[in-house]
C-alpha cells in the first residue's frame, strides 16, 4: 500500500511536470506569436500616423525668428489640416503654414537622411526638404491692406490692433506698402517679427503680387507642442 501510495504520489508529481511543461510551451508560443504580430502592429501604427498626417494634424518646426515672440526657433507647432477639408478658409489673424508659392525660399543645400525621410513621411518629424513657411494672415480675398510710414497696418481703412508684434518693431517694419487689393481666393501674410520677416511685403514683384493662394495653405497652427516649457495654444488675433 505504501508503494502504491508512493506510486500515486509519483504519478501526481509527473502530472505537475506535465503542467509546467505545458505552461512553458504556452509561454514560448506566446513569445513567438508576439514577434510575429509585432511587424503588423508597427505597420498599423505607421498607417495611422500617415493618415493623421495627411488628413488631420501635422507637426512643423520653426526654423527662423520671423514669428517671434509668438514662436521661437526650434518650437514645434501642430497644424490643423482637417477643417480645410470641410471648406474652412484662412481668416485674418490666423497663424498658417503654407507651401512656398515660388521664390520665397532659397534652395536648401541640406539633404535629409533616410531616417528623416521616413519619419517625416509619416508625420513623426518635420521634413527637412519641404519648402514651407509660417506667417500670420493679415488680409483675405477682397480686402485692401496698406501700411504707411511707421504704421499702423490698415485693412479696409481700419487700423489693426497688433499686440503680437515683436517688441521694438513698427507695424510696417522697414517696408511700408500699399494700398494692395487682395484678390479673391488669396491672402496677405506677415511675420510677427516685422523687421526680420521676408513676407508678402517683399514679394510683390512675384506672380500674385505677394499674396498666397488659399490652396497653398496647409493648415492653421493651433498649438505649440514642444518644448513642453513653451506649450501654448495659438488663438487667432482678429
Amino acid at each position: 500500500m505504501v508503494v502504491k501510495g508512493l506510486d500515486a504520489g509519483a504519478g501526481s508529481i509527473s502530472g505537475d511536470d506535465d503542467i509546467d511543461g505545458d505552461e512553458r510551451g504556452e509561454g514560448r508560443r506566446k513569445g513567438r506569436s508576439f514577434w510575429r504580430e509585432l511587424p503588423i502592429l508597427v505597420g498599423v501604427a505607421l498607417v495611422l500616423a500617415l493618415v493623421i498626417k495627411m488628413f488631420f494634424v501635422q507637426a512643423f518646426s520653426i526654423p527662423s525668428e520671423s514669428m517671434q515672440n509668438t514662436l521661437q526657433v526650434g518650437d514645434r507647432v501642430l497644424v490643423d489640416k482637417l477643417t480645410p477639408w470641410f471648406g474652412s478658409k484662412p481668416q485674418r489673424g490666423d497663424v498658417v503654414v503654407f507651401h512656398d508659392p515660388g521664390g520665397w525660399l532659397p534652395d536648401s543645400a541640406e539633404e535629409p537622411n533616410a531616417v528623416q525621410k521616413v519619419l517625416s513621411f509619416v508625420g513623426l518629424m518635420p521634413s527637412a526638404d519641404e519648402k514651407d513657411l509660417i506667417k500670420r494672415v493679415i488680409a483675405v480675398g477682397g480686402d485692401t491692406v496698406e501700411c504707411a510710414g511707421n504704421g499702423p497696418v490698415k485693412v479696409n481703412g481700419k487700423a489693426l490692433d497688433d499686440p503680437y508684434i515683436y517688441p521694438g518693431d513698427t507695424p510696417c517694419g522697414d517696408k511700408p506698402f500699399g494700398p494692395v487689393k487682395v484678390p479673391k481666393g488669396r491672402i496677405w501674410v506677415m511675420g510677427d517679427h516685422r523687421q526680420d520677416s521676408s513676407d508678402s511685403r517683399y514679394h510683390q514683384d512675384l506672380p500674385g503680387g505677394g499674396t498666397i493662394a488659399e490652396d497653398q495653405v496647409i493648415g492653421r497652427a493651433f498649438v505649440v507642442a514642444w518644448p513642453v516649457t513653451r506649450w501654448a495654444t495659438l488663438p487667432a488675433s482678429r
